[in-house]
């Protein structure tokens, strides 16, 4: 019996020290101007990089924490967009609020 509650608490410790330690995760949000205008929009964070898909104008990208560009991949005949420095800590989604889209 002993030995079956040492080997509980051992699993316990462990289980709670993985949760503690995985990374969160969190987004980064924003709408494009048109809505038909742009079909991806990236993140980059050094040499990682996410892809996600401009639905109805609005995206949200699933990231770590840490400093982004983000490029809107626009759609002929608009231009694409760069937005730098964009700041992403734990737990906080960062909302870049309304790209418009330039011809």
């Amino acid at each position: 019996m002993k030995k079956q509650l040492i080997t509980l608490g051992i699993t316990i410790a462990t289980a709670v020290g993985l949760i503690a330690f995985t990374p969160t995760q969190t987004a980064i949000t924003g709408k494009v101007t048109p809505a038909e205008g742009a079909e991806n929009v990236w993140a980059i964070n050094g040499a990682d990089s996410i892809k996600g898909a401009v639905s109805s104008g609005s995206f949200a990208l699933q990231v770590k924490a840490g400093t982004y560009k983000v490029i809107v991949d626009a759609k002929d005949p608009y231009k694409d967009v760069l937005l730098e420095n964009v700041e992403v800590k734990d737990g906080q989604p960062a909302n870049v609020g309304e790209i418009v889209l330039q011809k």
